[in-house]
Parts: C-alpha cells; structure tokens; sequence
C-alpha cells in the first residue's frame, strides 16, 4: 500500500513539474512559441498548440519537423511534450496527408541564458554586437557574426527601440547585420539609449543578444576626403557625409608620419599630432616617408575614422 502511494506521488510531483512551467511560455511572434528552461537542469514540458479556430471541428492531424508523430497527434487543440532542448516546427494538416493548414514552431531558450554558442564575442567592451553610424542623422548600422559551428544559424526577430519608441530596421540579405534608421533623432540631444535586441536560433535553440548605446558613441567619421600634398603641406576636407556647419559638429584630425612599407598603426617618424586645422605641414628630414592622417568627433570623443594616407618619394607624392 505504501509503496502504491509513493508511485502515485511521484506521478503526481512529475506532472507538477511540468505543468508548473506554463508561465515560461511565450509567444514572441505570431506562429513561434519560446520555451525557457532552466539552464543544466533537465525539464520535461508539456506545450499546448492550436491550429487554428477556424479548423475546431475539422480532422486535424499534427507533423514534427515534416514527420509523422508517434502515437499520431489529432485534433485542433492538443499538448506536446517538448523535453530538453528538443522543441521543433509543429505542422497542422487536413487529415493524416492532407493540406498544411497551420504552423507552430517552438524554441527553447535557456534561463538564464549565460551560455551563448551561436554568435562569436567581438570583445568583452564590445560584447557580441558591433555597431556604428558615420554621423549623426539617425542611420546606424549593427554586425555580428556566427560561430563556425553554428553557421547555420538563422535570424528570427530584430527590435529596436529608444525609450519605447520603436526604430525602423532591415536585415541584410546574409543575415548578418540590419540597418536601422531613426526618424526622431537627427540633431537632437540624446537623453535616452539605443537598444538593438537580436534573436536567432540554431534548429531549436533560441539565443538573445542585446546592445544598448548613445549613438554619439559609436559615431565613426568616414574616410577624410581631398587629401593632397604640396611640397610639405598636407590637406584635406571634411567627410561629405559629416554633418554641417563644420563649427558646431567639429572634428579633431591625428596626423602622423611613418616609413614607406607601414601601416598607419605604426609607431610614426614623429610623435602622434592632434590639429583643429585640416592641413599640416611636416618637418621630418627623410625623403620617402608615408603621411597619415584620420578624424575624430571633436566633443565626444567616439571612435576614429580609419586612415587615409600620401605616399612621397621625394618630390613625388601618391594621395
């Protein structure tokens, strides 16, 4: 008798436990339920699915991944359970071979989710989102890219949003980066942060990935134009896609000098320079020598743009 009554409770503690997950279930579009459990603990949940109310007295039949279910699954409203990380995509047919009717493709994400396989971490400043904005119109730009194990991956869901105001963005056709443009923000002081929030999923593992910054912080001027040499004078312009008056949106220039065959990212024939003026004239004695000049917003700081550079070879000059 005591050993019937310990079988039943145990019975009773397991549905518990995986009727007690109900609140972890959330529908985060239309057609895609995303199931969180426990991180390193085995779970067993049961899902509810509908197909749809238009099909209640119809003969539903349901499919995992294209293949029939073992025992067969019917009927408009029923419950599957997903153990593990083994969730999937749940069809609905008109009969056992009859025509899809409905879709419900079930993720599972981990909680909490400290355990991130799908996208590679650029840095720990930089988290596993890079993201920047050649001036300060609103448009930025956010990259990432995946691990070489989960190439597979697949983006399911990108938000962005200020302050509760959503921000218009487009995936790019890789699905590596999106493009987001926001509408209010062009000359506006920032009070608020940017939050892009990206979800992707390999097969039924959902991870969820968010950065969240000013855009005068990743603001990167792009490449000085007009640079040209005239005996030992350099100059250049302004970015065309700076903002103007140059007065107000202000960049600082660093002006270096290395030997012919370095980078700009060398260490320079002269100590590393900071003007306000956007020509420079060098003193260095060597004849063949590469001038390397870049921009940086001048009050906040942000990032630099990248290099731009003069050859000289004597009395020769390559802009």
């Amino acid at each position: 008798m005591r050993a019937l009554f310990l079988v039943v409770l145990c019975a009773g503690l397991s549905c518990a436990s995986s009727d007690n997950h109900q609140d972890n279930i959330e529908t985060l579009m239309d057609n895609v339920l995303v199931l969180r459990v426990p991180h390193g603990v085995g779970s067993r949940v049961y899902v509810p699915l509908t197909c749809g109310e238009a099909y209640q007295n119809q003969p539903v039949h349901w499919k995992k991944n294209g293949m029939e279910l073992d025992p067969p699954l019917q009927g408009n409203q029923v419950s599957v359970l997903v153990e593990e990380m083994d969730g999937g995509n749940y069809t609905c047919h008109l009969g056992p071979d009859g025509e899809y009717l409905n879709h419900t493709l079930i993720l599972i994400q981990l909680e909490p989710d400290n355990k991130t396989v799908i996208l590679v971490e650029k840095s720990p400043e930089e988290g596993y989102i890079h993201c920047s904005a050649s001036n300060y119109k609103g448009s930025f730009h956010c990259s990432w890219t995946k691990t070489e194990s989960r190439s597979n991956a697949a983006v399911l869901l990108v938000k962005a949003e200020r302050h509760l105001e959503n921000i218009l963005c487009e995936l790019s056709a890789d699905g590596s980066g999106v493009h987001c443009e926001d509408v209010n923000c062009p000359y506006k002081e920032e009070q608020h942060r940017i939050t892009v929030t990206i979800y992707i999923h390999s097969y039924s593992r959902l991870e969820v990935y968010t950065k969240s910054f000013y855009l005068r912080e990743i603001v990167r001027p792009e490449k000085l134009s007009n640079l040209r040499a005239r005996n030992r004078v350099f100059s250049w312009s302004y970015p065309e896609s700076w903002e103007t008056p140059s007065t107000f949106f202000s960049l600082h220039f660093q002006v270096k000098v290395v030997p012919i065959g370095h980078s700009c990212n060398s260490e320079g024939l002269i100590p590393d320079n900071i003007t306000e003026k956007t020509e420079y004239e060098i003193a260095v004695k060597p004849k063949k020598y590469v001038f390397c000049v870049r921009a940086q917003d001048k009050f906040t700081r942000g990032p630099w743009s990248h290099w731009i550079n003069c050859m000289v070879n004597k009395e020769d000059s390559t802009c």
